[in-house]
């Protein structure tokens, strides 16, 4: 049988305890795993969000949202036009 689960998602899912992501990883390889998990779980493809949004539906994984959602933008996987409160999903 076919793996259809994306790549890491065993590492992604020991870095969560009772559905909620017990630290951010430091490591620049394991983080972007999180990242592109929490997009395609938080976020649908091209949909735009508020700031507020955005902060909501990270705070249901992790109290250091601001963290994650700058995570996110860096890593091209939240678009942020023109720093205005608008966010879309990349990639």
């Amino acid at each position: 049988m076919p793996d259809t689960e994306p790549r890491g998602s065993h590492q992604v899912a020991a870095l969560f305890s009772g559905g909620r992501l017990t630290a951010i990883p430091r490591k620049p390889a394991r983080r972007q795993q999180l990242l592109e998990h929490l997009a395609r779980t938080l976020f649908e493809q091209d949909r735009a969000y508020t700031e507020r949004e955005v902060d909501e539906a990270l705070l249901t994984v992790h109290a250091d949202y601001s963290a994650l959602r700058r995570y996110l933008v860096v890593a091209g996987l939240l678009e942020r036009p023109g720093g205005g409160s608008v966010n879309r999903r990349g990639r």
